[in-house]
């Protein structure tokens, strides 16, 4: 079947968040977050060393939303249900339509980490991918490095596969270890 046939939700909750594909107009929320967390982003994030204007960030969000409809990649924007703030990004990318298998990504704004809200998003995800996507295998792949984002698959009980060793460059040009988790279903 051809994916962009497919019909599922665009937005879903939890128990303390709105996690829904990007619409235009969440560029400034999104470059907000990002210009608030640029010291947490830069380490482990290629994007968080490009000097981006809002409209950059905006022009990235439509192409976002664009791909979510032609069933390309699936980004998600993660807001507080009680506020509407902004707490993370997120989605599941690399999608292998046959499988069907996705990964999760994700990074969180500085200013709400600490919270749970990401680990919280991840399950959400998670459970919308098997349930709306029929995944079969969802990956989280991080830096060896960044314990944070190591700890997220694992509190969720994902398996650490392996770890690919200088399997890319990280965003300080030295080769990085990628670990890889994964579930099946």
């Amino acid at each position: 079947m051809n994916p962009i046939l497919l019909d599922f939700p665009t937005e879903f909750t939890t128990d303390r968040l709105l996690i829904r594909m990007p619409m235009p107009g969440d560029g400034k929320a999104v470059y907000e977050s990002i210009n608030a967390s640029l010291n947490e982003l830069k380490p482990w994030m290629h994007f968080a060393h490009i000097d981006q204007t809002e409209d950059d960030v905006e022009a990235n969000i439509r192409g976002a939303h664009t791909k979510f409809l032609n069933r390309e990649d699936l980004r998600l924007l993660v807001f507080l249900k009680e506020t509407g703030e902004l707490v993370a990004s997120s989605g599941l990318h690399r999608i292998d339509w046959d499988v069907p298998k996705f990964e999760i990504g994700y990074w969180a704004d500085s200013r709400h980490s600490g919270k749970g809200y990401v680990t919280e998003a991840v399950q959400g995800i998670t459970e919308f991918a098997v349930n709306e996507l029929k995944a079969r295998r969802i990956e989280i792949r991080c830096d060896r490095r960044n314990k944070k984002s190591a700890a997220i698959p694992e509190r969720l009980g994902f398996t650490l596969e392996g770890i690919l060793r200088n399997e890319s460059l990280a965003t300080d040009s030295t080769l990085r270890d990628t670990c890889v988790y994964a579930k099946i279903f």
